[in-house]
C-alpha cells in the first residue's frame, strides 16, 4: 500500500511511469491542433470535419471519465491503467494510418476512451503509492513535469508536421506507451479502494455519453444540414434527453457514477459554472488559434506550435504562488479578477492578422492570457475540491475536471458556426480572419460574465483560530494545477483526481 518516499529508486520510477502515460495524453491533445490545417489539406476536408478530429476523441473522454476512475478503484488502478496507455497506443496506430477523414475520427473515438482510461489512474497511482507525508511533493513533481510535457507537444507536433507529415504526431506515441508499459509493469505496485462495492454505473457512464454525443452532433451539424433538419432536431432533443436520463438515473441507483449530492454545496456549483464558462472560452478559442496563425498569418506548424509557449511557462512560474495565495487570503479575489484577465487575453487576439510581427500582435495576448490562468486555474482546482466532504475530493476534482472538457466540447462545436466560420471558411483567409476576431471577443465576453458569476457566488471559508499544531505544518500546494490538499480540516488521504 502507501509505502514509498520520494526520493527512492522506487519512487522515482512510479513517478517516470505516471507522468509519461498521462504525458502522452497531455501531449496529443496539444498537438492535432497545431495538425488541422495539413490535415485538412491531405483529406481535403471542410470544417466541420476538423471539429469532428478535436471533438470526437473530447466526447470519449469527457464521457468516460467518470466511470474509468471507478474501473480503477474498483478492479485495481495499475490494470486499468495500463489497459489504457496499451488502448491508446493502439488507437494511435490507427490515426496515424488513417486512410481518410471518417476513419481518422473514429480512431480518435478510440483513443479518446485509452485517455479516459489511463488519466484518472495516473494521479490516483500516486496517491495510493506514496507515504501520506511524500504525497503532496510527488504530485507536485507530477504535475510540474507534465506542464513541461505539455509544453514540449506543440513544439514537438509543429516540428513533425512542418518536417516530414501529420500522421507522425500520432506514431511517437507508441514507443512512449511501450516504455510506459514495461515500466509499470516492473514497478508499479496495484492498488484499489477496498470499500468500493456494488457495480461500476455502467448505464450512467452510457448515458451522459449518449448524451453528449447527439448534442454534439447537433451543434456542429446545424448550421451546414439547417436547424430544423429532422437529424440534427433528433441529435439534439435526444441528446438532453439522455442528459436528463443520466440524472434521473443517478439519483435512484444505489451505487451512481456522480454523486449528486456534491452539488448540494453552492460553493461547489459555482465553482463548476465558472469552470464551465471559463474552459469553454478557453477550449473555443484555442481551436481556431493554430487555424488563424498558419492560413492568416502565414505561420509553419512549428511556428504556431511555439507561440503559445509562454502560456505554459507562466503557468509553471506561478500557479503555485497562485494557490498559496489563495489558501491565505481565500478563492473569491483570484477567482474574480483572473477571468477578466483572461478575457482581456483573448480579446488581445482580436489583434492577429495577416500583418504584424509575432511580438506585436501575439505576444502580448498570449503573456496576458498566461497570467490570466496562473492567476485562476489554482484557486478554481483548489476550492472544487475543498467545497465538497472530504471523502467525495477526488469525485469532485474528478467532476471538476470533467466539467472543463465538456465546456470545451461544446465550444468547439458552437463557436466556429457562431463566428461565422462554416464549411471552408479556413480556407479563405479575409473571411477566416473576420470570424476569427468575431470569435475572440465572443470568448473575452465570456470570460466577464464568469468573473461576474464567481465575484456574486464565491465566498471566502471562514478561517478558525489556527492551532500551534496547524501553525507548525503548513498546507503545501502542489504545482501547476494538480489540486492542492483539502484544507486541514479535511487533510485525508483521496481517490482518483486529476488535472486539467
Amino acid at each position: 500500500m502507501a509505502t514509498l518516499s520520494y526520493g527512492t529508486a522506487s519512487g522515482r520510477w512510479v513517478l517516470t511511469a505516471t507522468i509519461l502515460g498521462s504525458g502522452i495524453a497531455a501531449i496529443d491533445a496539444t498537438v492535432v491542433g497545431i495538425a488541422l490545417p495539413a490535415i485538412g489539406r491531405s483529406f481535403d476536408t471542410d470544417l466541420e470535419t476538423l471539429q469532428w478530429v478535436v471533438t470526437s476523441y473530447t466526447l470519449a473522454l469527457a464521457g468516460l471519465l467518470l466511470i474509468a476512475g471507478a474501473l480503477g478503484d474498483r478492479y485495481g488502478r495499475r490494470k486499468i491503467f495500463l489497459v489504457g496507455v496499451v488502448w491508446f497506443a493502439v488507437a494511435s496506430v490507427l490515426c496515424g494510418a488513417a486512410p481518410d477523414a471518417p476513419t481518422l475520427i473514429a480512431a480518435r473515438a478510440l483513443q479518446g476512451v485509452g485517455a479516459a482510461l489511463l488519466t484518472p489512474g495516473s494521479l490516483a497511482i500516486l496517491q495510493a503509492s506514496f507515504r501520506p507525508e511524500d504525497r503532496s511533493r510527488a504530485i507536485g513533481a507530477w504535475s510540474g513535469l507534465g506542464g513541461v510535457a505539455t509544453a514540449i507537444g506543440p513544439f514537438l507536433g509543429g516540428w513533425l508536421v512542418g518536417a516530414a507529415s501529420w500522421r507522425l504526431i500520432f506514431a511517437i506515441n507508441v514507443p512512449i506507451a511501450a516504455a510506459v508499459v514495461l515500466l509499470t509493469w516492473r514497478h508499479v505496485p496495484e492498488s484499489r479502494d477496498t470499500t468500493a462495492t456494488g457495480r461500476v454505473d455502467v448505464p450512467g457512464g452510457t448515458l451522459v455519453t449518449l448524451g453528449l454525443i447527439g448534442i454534439t452532433y447537433g451543434l456542429i451539424e446545424g448550421h451546414s444540414l439547417g436547424w430544423t433538419s429532422p437529424l440534427v432536431l433528433t441529435a439534439l432533443v435526444g441528446g438532453v434527453l439522455m442528459l436528463g436520463a443520466f440524472v434521473w438515473w443517478e439519483r435512484r441507483t444505489a451505487h451512481p457514477m456522480l454523486p449528486l449530492d456534491l452539488f448540494a454545496s453552492p460553493q461547489f456549483s459555482a465553482t463548476n459554472v465558472v469552470t464551465f464558462v471559463v474552459y469553454g472560452a478557453i477550449g473555443g478559442a484555442l481551436f481556431l488559434l493554430p487555424i488563424q496563425l498558419q492560413q492568416v498569418a502565414g505561420y509553419s506548424a512549428l511556428q504556431a506550435g511555439v507561440s503559445l509557449l509562454p502560456v505554459t511557462v507562466i503557468m509553471l512560474l506561478l500557479s503555485a504562488r497562485s494557490g498559496a495565495l489563495a489558501s491565505r487570503i481565500g478563492p473569491r479575489l483570484q477567482m474574480s479578477a483572473g477571468p477578466v484577465v483572461v478575457g482581456l487575453g483573448m480579446a488581445l487576439f482580436a489583434r492577429i492578422d495577416a500583418s504584424g510581427s509575432y511580438v506585436t500582435s501575439v505576444l502580448p495576448a498570449v503573456v496576458v492570457l498566461g497570467l490570466g490562468l496562473a492567476t485562476t486555474v489554482a484557486p478554481l482546482t483548489s476550492t472544487a475540491l475543498s467545497s465538497a466532504r472530504s471523502s467525495h475530493a477526488g469525485m469532485a476534482s474528478a467532476v471538476n475536471n470533467d466539467v472543463a472538457r465538456a465546456a470545451g466540447l461544446i465550444a468547439v462545436a458552437v463557436l466556429p458556426a457562431a463566428a461565422g466560420i462554416t464549411g471552408t471558411a479556413y480556407l479563405d483567409p479575409p473571411r477566416l480572419s473576420a470570424g476569427f476576431h468575431t470569435a475572440v471577443l465572443i470568448c473575452a465576453a465570456l470570460c466577464l460574465l464568469a468573473a461576474a458569476v464567481a465575484a456574486t457566488t464565491i465566498r471566502n471559508p471562514s478561517r478558525p483560530t489556527p492551532t500551534p499544531a496547524v501553525l507548525e505544518k503548513p498546507l503545501r500546494h502542489c504545482a501547476v494545477d494538480a489540486p492542492p490538499p483539502p484544507p486541514a480540516s479535511a487533510a485525508t488521504p483521496t481517490t482518483a483526481t486529476h488535472h486539467h
